[in-house]
């Protein structure tokens, strides 16, 4: 087939390079400038084959032996999931691709806790892709979201600790939950009751809210909380109490005054 064939034959299907024996470097850059990935059937290519592949198509640096700093760059910008085809990238690359997105952290081996921090507070569910995540990295993340909490294999208690006091829902993303661990769950956070009322006695709760509503550094949030949660209410059959009462038998002063607050809200 003569040239001009073979030429008119590349533009229409740039892989047809793979069968053509001892193309012209005319050919393999024409090739390349039509689909960079084309450079996986050139043997030998130049550096300005390597270019114009990545101009086209930045996946085709998977092809590259090695490639310049300026190659791996470009194949990053154009977009993070060309970290999977750079051997032995520098942490200013995988930094770069991280900040298009956390789950670029899926491509690196053994992450610091700089990366995975970098990844969780980009996507906080990038967690997914780290093995053994950081306690600080597992903690980040469920202050983004407590949804992170199902990316956790085994999750620190502090980590669970932010997640449920974020939200109450996160106690149904907890597995080895007891006794002890709802109790220090309802320190953070009253309204895991409506998750764990059967769990526990009202005498235990009794116990916790004493400790908790006693203190004078009692956050109001939970406070208005505690007075506003349906489940624990005098005329409930699992949780009955009286927590006006409550309050002004066991709590602080600021307590007291949050429950004034919010009886007179309710008149």
């Amino acid at each position: 087939m003569d040239k001009s064939k073979l030429i008119e034959m590349i533009k229409i299907n740039p892989f047809a390079i793979a069968n053509i024996n001892n193309p012209t470097d005319d050919m393999k850059l024409l090739a390349v400038n039509n689909n960079g990935l084309a450079l996986k059937y050139i043997a030998n290519p130049t550096r300005e084959m390597q270019e114009s592949a990545i101009e086209n198509n930045a996946r085709a640096i998977e092809f590259i032996d090695n490639p310049t700093d300026d190659m791996m760059t470009k194949a990053i910008n154009y977009g993070w999931t060309n970290l999977e085809y750079i051997k032995n990238p520098t942490d200013k690359l995988i930094k770069s691709a991280i900040n298009q997105a956390g789950w670029a952290v899926k491509y690196v081996n053994n992450p610091s806790e700089e990366l995975q921090l970098l990844a969780v507070r980009k996507n906080y569910d990038s967690l997914k892709f780290i093995n053994e995540p950081f306690e600080v990295v597992q903690e980040e993340a469920v202050k983004i979201s407590y949804d992170a909490l199902r990316y956790i294999n085994s999750p620190g208690l502090n980590a669970e600790l932010i997640a449920v006091k974020n939200n109450e829902r996160a106690v149904n993303l907890i597995d080895d939950l007891d006794t002890n661990k709802i109790l220090e769950f309802l320190k953070v956070n009253i309204l895991v009751i409506k998750y764990v009322m059967k769990e526990i006695s009202i005498d235990e709760l009794e116990q916790v809210l004493k400790e908790k509503l006693s203190k004078e550094d009692v956050e109001e949030k939970y406070v208005r909380n505690y007075l506003n949660c349906s489940t624990i209410d005098k005329n409930s059959d699992i949780m009955p109490m009286d927590k006006i009462l409550f309050i002004y038998k066991y709590g602080s002063k600021k307590a007291k005054k949050i429950a004034v607050d919010e009886k007179l809200k309710m008149i």
